[in-house]
């Protein structure tokens, strides 16, 4: 399936609880917040109708992005059975060798990526560099501050 994306287990069930709440906890809540707001009458400087109406907007906005991906996401779950190679779902340890500072990643989907976790995106420079790539391989990274050299110290799998 080629329009398939992919997404680890821990991510496909996070996004799924997200679209259960949005369905069956955000939507009827605002759905409600919307009739008190317009039980208050004029609706032209009700700030509280148009705040849940914008509210309302980003909850169907959402729903329809999950309904439109949940059918197209492709669970991949990694294994150990790939050595000390860099996959789909690894948590990598990097070190720059330059500064011997230490960073561990973990190759996630798009949907689930998130840089304060430290979740990179199988489809960013660090990962595209990384894939394929064993403990012990130096790489070269393109990142926005210029080429960085990396030495893999450790390859797991969660």
């Amino acid at each position: 399936m080629s329009n398939s994306i992919p997404i680890t287990k821990k991510g496909y069930e996070a996004i799924k609880a997200e679209h259960r709440k949005l369905m069956t906890e955000d939507r009827p809540a605002i759905q409600r917040a919307i009739a008190e707001a317009r039980a208050h009458g004029d609706l032209k400087e009700n700030a509280e109708y148009h705040a849940a109406k914008e509210r309302q907007s980003f909850i169907e906005g959402r729903i329809q992005e999950l309904n439109a991906k949940l059918p197209i996401f492709q669970v991949i779950v990694p294994s150990d059975s790939r050595g000390g190679t860099v996959v789909f779902g690894a948590r990598v340890t990097l070190e720059n060798l330059e500064t011997g500072e230490e960073l561990t990643y973990t190759i996630v989907g798009p949907d689930e990526a998130d840089m304060k976790r430290l979740q990179i995106s199988v489809q960013s420079p660090i990962a595209k560099a990384l894939i394929g790539k064993q403990v012990g391989d130096v790489v070269s990274v393109v990142i926005p501050r210029g080429n960085i050299e990396v030495e893999i110290i450790k390859v797991s799998f969660e």
